[in-house]
């Protein structure tokens, strides 16, 4: 009896410093920590900022990491010490998800939150380009095909635009861009330098008989000094087309529409990076932008589900939102509604 009597006592001491605890971890964070793209950051500054003036909370700590590491970030776990949301400017892998799940992060809610275009540019001071798709895979896959002819990969000769294109200027190729770690890199490779791609019949070809092959030669940028990796700061590259304006830079369009006194964007295919151009889905390299939140911290960390509304309100990300001032494009409202109810009723990401 005295056994089973000390065993229960210990055993309550033990579950009430578990609760005890639980409860301290709880609390050790009393405002948002949101991780992430460097496209998406810009506009959830300005959702933070709002939120912040507005309601009684804290006002949530962002960071730019790229889409990549802030999905890294979120999926290592639930609990104080990891972020509550990652902006993402694609959608998340299978592999990612994957992850999350390993390490207990079962449940997710996806926000797509609008679209945008990606941006070539250069400076104001330089002619404006026009790029082809094709025009852009030659001038920075890793290999192309022989300009001797054949269906033949050699490793790219390109130094010049005009050894590209006769119609493209004698100046050398150097592009700066975001890192591997990038959403936007992610969308650039599968957007642009597919695009182009694609455009050599025999190449796409090979996508039926072996897909990873035809990735590797897609999407696989050269490592020559031509791209150059610039980080993930947007701001960093409008700074360095500034003071060199023989180069190109790859960045979001809402970096392009903040900064039109400093650079222009090149037209692709013929379509120039135009709000109502990304809209309409002409502008051929456009893709859409997400974030992605945790379940199970909301109603621990408060503000998420404040946070939420206030991103998905027509104030913010509808027509005449403030959001659009920022450079980005709206969805559909039709679509807007569809996210804003898997928002209200917190459904779980299934893929």
């Amino acid at each position: 009896m005295r056994k089973t009597c000390l065993k229960s006592a210990v055993l309550g001491v033990a579950l009430f410093s578990f609760t005890v605890a639980t409860a301290a971890a709880q609390t050790a964070r009393d405002y948002i920590n949101i991780v992430g793209s460097s496209t998406v950051y810009p506009f959830a500054t300005v959702v933070v900022e709002q939120f912040g003036k507005t309601t009684k909370f804290k006002t949530p700590k962002v960071e730019s990491t790229g889409s990549g590491g802030g999905l890294k970030l979120f999926c290592a776990g639930v609990g104080v010490e990891h972020p509550d949301i990652t902006n993402a400017s694609r959608r998340i892998k299978k592999s990612e998800l994957e992850t999350c799940h390993q390490n207990g992060v079962k449940e997710i809610i996806e926000v797509k939150i609008g679209y945008d275009g990606i941006a070539i540019a250069n400076s104001k001071k330089a002619k404006q380009l026009s790029l082809s798709l094709r025009d852009i895979f030659l001038a920075l896959a890793k290999e192309v095909p022989d300009p001797k002819g054949g269906e033949k990969l050699v490793k790219n000769p390109y130094k010049a635009w005009k050894e590209v294109n006769v119609n493209l200027p004698n100046q050398k190729i150097e592009v700066l861009g975001p890192p591997p770690t990038s959403g936007t890199r992610d969308a650039f490779a599968e957007l642009a330098l597919e695009g182009g791609c694609k455009t050599f019949s025999w190449i796409k070809a090979i996508k039926k008989k072996d897909k990873k092959a035809y990735k590797k030669i897609c999407h696989t940028v050269r490592e020559d000094g031509a791209y150059v990796e610039a980080g993930e700061n947007d701001n960093l590259i409008v700074q360095k087309l500034e003071s060199n304006p023989d180069a190109l830079g790859v960045f979001g369009f809402s970096f392009l529409d903040q900064n039109l006194d400093k650079v222009q964007g090149s037209a692709v295919n013929g379509v120039m990076p135009k709000f109502e151009l990304i809209a309409n889905g002409q502008y051929p390299i456009s893709r859409p932008l997400y974030f992605y939140v945790k379940k199970a911290h909301i109603g621990v960390i408060p503000g998420i589900e404040e946070y939420l509304a206030e991103f998905t309100s027509e104030k913010a990300w509808g027509d005449e939102g403030y959001l659009t001032d920022r450079g980005l494009i709206p969805m559909p409202r039709k679509e807007r509604l569809t996210f804003e109810a898997n928002v209200k009723s917190q459904r779980n990401l299934n893929m």
